[in-house]
């Protein structure tokens, strides 16, 4: 009953809470928040005074009392108070905006969440996400695994006695599985994904060329000219980008040009090895799972699945078909978004449910 008077203040939500960026979904109205997952605090009195786009732009750029950090590392909060405060503003967030209102306009920020989370994290991980979800003022914190929720999002059907394989790659995981009948057959959560491809980036540029950048330039090159495999379809072009830094040898601002040929080089490590990953689990799929594979094909979600030619690349190794889903940003947060609709799914799925 309590439950149903709270439903009448309050709007429900899914967030996919990423290492990289946060996205919420809100029941009726779509995705209404994607930030940065980065907080500005102070360091002494560690009162937040930035979060998300506004805090980003501070990467890199504080005066000494002021440290700008994202909460969330590998997929896991590593910073519990930190995370707590962010979730608190997304959700006042969401119930500034016009909907539900009753009693003369009263809303009271009290909703039911079902977030994503990596499924390759611990017992103490999971409670962790709960427990700050609960503190930021949710009445029900419910966890789904993050191949799932791609798979929801992404519309495959999950709940059919067919075998479906999704790829997610975010900034802090990889998650690779194989679903059937709601459930997940075989799973990978690879600790390796974009956040390291930067690192990639830095680390090459730094040994190669002495030149030391930091992680927003890093990321920056990755999005323009980062590819898996070279675009034999136009063998003339070559992007190319210039890039600033510190030269290592005098401590003086350089300037260089770097090529996308250089940066497949340095993006080749971390790319083999999550089709690494995948090729083991393809192994292990059972051969019913594995034919269904075959004919509907492997497919791609999350911000890595947008580095040119990843989708080639896996189709090269594993010699199947390889599609990368709609959106693939937002597929985790849109599956969250449907079980919200959808709560026979949301039992079949979900990891564990709590109440305040």
């Amino acid at each position: 009953m309590l439950n149903r008077i709270w439903a009448l203040f309050s709007e429900d939500v899914g967030i996919d809470l990423g290492t990289v960026n946060t996205l919420v979904f809100v029941k009726g109205k779509g995705i209404v928040i994607r930030e940065p997952t980065v907080v500005a605090i102070h360091r002494k009195t560690r009162q937040v005074l930035a979060i998300g786009s506004q805090a980003k732009r501070m990467l890199g750029r504080t005066p000494a009392a002021i440290e700008a950090v994202r909460p969330l590392r590998d997929g896991v909060i590593s910073d519990f108070d930190t995370t707590e405060a962010m979730l608190r503003y997304f959700i006042h967030q969401v119930h500034q905006t016009p909907g539900k209102s009753f009693l003369g306009g009263i809303r009271i920020p009290k909703p039911r969440i079902v977030v994503g989370i990596p499924s390759g994290v611990t017992e103490v991980e999971r409670r962790a996400v709960q427990d700050a979800c609960l503190s930021a003022g949710a009445r029900e914190a419910y966890l789904i695994e993050e191949p799932m929720a791609a798979a929801i999002g992404a519309k495959l059907p999950v709940e059919e006695p067919e075998g479906v394989m999704i790829v997610d790659i975010g900034g802090g995981t990889s998650e690779i599985a194989v679903i059937s009948l709601g459930g997940m057959v075989i799973n990978r959560s690879l600790r390796v994904a974009g956040d390291e491809m930067d690192e990639d980036i830095i680390n090459y540029l730094r040994m190669r060329y002495g030149l030391l950048i930091g992680e927003k330039t890093a990321e920056e090159v990755k999005l323009e000219i980062g590819s898996a495999v070279e675009d034999w379809s136009d063998k003339n072009h070559h992007l190319e980008t210039i890039v600033r830094g510190r030269d290592l040898s005098n401590g003086l601002p350089k300037s260089l040009k770097i090529s996308e040929v250089e940066i497949r080089e340095a993006l080749s490590n971390t790319i083999n090895q999550i089709v690494g990953v995948i090729q083991e689990v393809l192994e292990e799929t059972p051969p019913e799972l594995l034919t269904d594979i075959v004919s509907r094909g492997i497919v791609l979600a999350g911000g890595g699945a947008l580095v040119r030619g990843l989708d080639k690349k896996i189709s090269q190794e594993t010699k199947l078909p390889v599609l990368v889903a709609d959106d693939p940003l937002t597929c985790v947060v849109r599956g969250c978004g449907r079980v919200l609709d959808d709560l026979d799914l949301l039992a079949k799925v979900k990891v564990t449910g709590g109440l305040r």
